[in-house]
This record gives structure tokens, sequence and C-alpha cells, in this order.
């Protein structure tokens, strides 16, 4: 009884982990019912071959949510049906309550006051947050035809400093309901390992 009350505390503490990631997807295309997911390769714009470490990631984020869809990877694109563009663009955001060139603080002055001679004055100042707007690309051509098959889009508003750790779950947000196209932008929540 001591070992399945372990593994149960086990499961739920891997739950507590997991939690949920919000971005707005859009999908375009018609993905002929004929055809069904198969062997892929990556394929890169010259831009992306700039910096191979980079571009190594953000492929690597976007595999699972490929497989989730039923692609499989293959090394030698020579053998793949498919050729997939990936990409990713974090653009820095300005503070949004903020109707003035920065800067983005604002000093201020509180006191207390108690029983017993307890008083003081505080000095602080407030720093509204800097966003991130991320943003993940994915488009899937026929390598023979050069058709464009399926293209989507996930975006998201978050804090500064994570973006490596969301890129898997917001290709998944992309990918979610593949190979249907989304009528317009619409939100997509998926689970997010932190």
């Amino acid at each position: 009884m001591g070992l399945l009350a372990l593994s149960a505390a086990g499961l739920l503490s891997g739950c507590a982990a997991m939690k949920s990631l919000s971005s707005e997807v859009s999908s375009f295309g018609t993905w002929p019912t004929t055809r069904a997911p198969g062997a892929y390769a990556f394929e890169r714009l010259p831009s992306q071959k700039v910096d191979v470490a980079s571009q190594d990631k953000i492929e690597a984020a976007a595999e699972p949510a490929l497989a989730e869809a039923g692609f499989t990877k293959v090394e030698d694109a020579a053998k793949a049906e498919y050729a997939v563009q990936v990409s990713a663009h974090v653009v820095n955001m300005p503070p949004r309550y903020v109707d003035r060139p920065g800067p983005y603080w604002y000093p201020s002055i509180g006191g207390w006051w108690g029983s017993g001679g307890w008083s003081g004055v505080s000095l602080g100042i407030m720093v509204e947050p800097s966003t991130n707007q991320v943003q993940v690309d994915l488009l899937v051509r026929d390598r023979k035809t050069n058709e464009v098959l399926y293209e989507t889009h996930a975006v998201r508003e978050q804090n500064t400093g994570y973006v490596d750790k969301v890129l898997p779950a917001m290709f998944a947000a992309a990918l979610k309901g593949f190979p249907q196209a989304s009528s317009g932008p619409k939100v997509v929540t998926v689970p997010y390992e932190p």
C-alpha cells in the first residue's frame, strides 16, 4: 500500500508541475483529404542558415508537435514527402499602461504610523514589467510540386526571459486541430511544463 501511495504522490507532483499556455493561432490552407501526414525534412531560408544553433533550437521545439500531428522527420530530404519551414520571432513590447515615452518607472512615497511611537516613511519605485510578443510560424509544402499545403502561426505576449521554454507549447498550439485550418484567429490553450 505504501508503494501505491508513493506512486500516486509522484503522479500528483508531476501533474502539479504541468501548467497551461495560451496562444492566438491562425492557420490557413486546405489540406487534401486524400493525403496523410508523412515523412518531412526541415528546409531553411538563407537567413536561417546564418545562425545555425538558433535555428536548430527552433526546429527541435517544433519536432514534438509535428510528430503529434502524424509527421515523421527524416534527415535525407530526398526521402521526404513534405518540406517544413519553421521560424520564431520575438519583439520587445513597451509597457501597455504608459501614455508617454519612457522611463517606465514611477517614484512613490508612503508611510506608516502605529502605537507605541512606531512610525516611518518609505520611498519606493514601481517598475512596469517589460513584455515580449513571441510568434512561431510553420509552413508545410509538397516537396515535389512546391505547393504550400498548410500554414500556421501562434502568437502570445509574455514577460521577458523564458522564450525558449514556451516554443514547444506554441508549436503544439499552432498545430492543434491539424489539418483543419482556423476560420480566423482563435485562442488555443495547451499543456505546458515550465
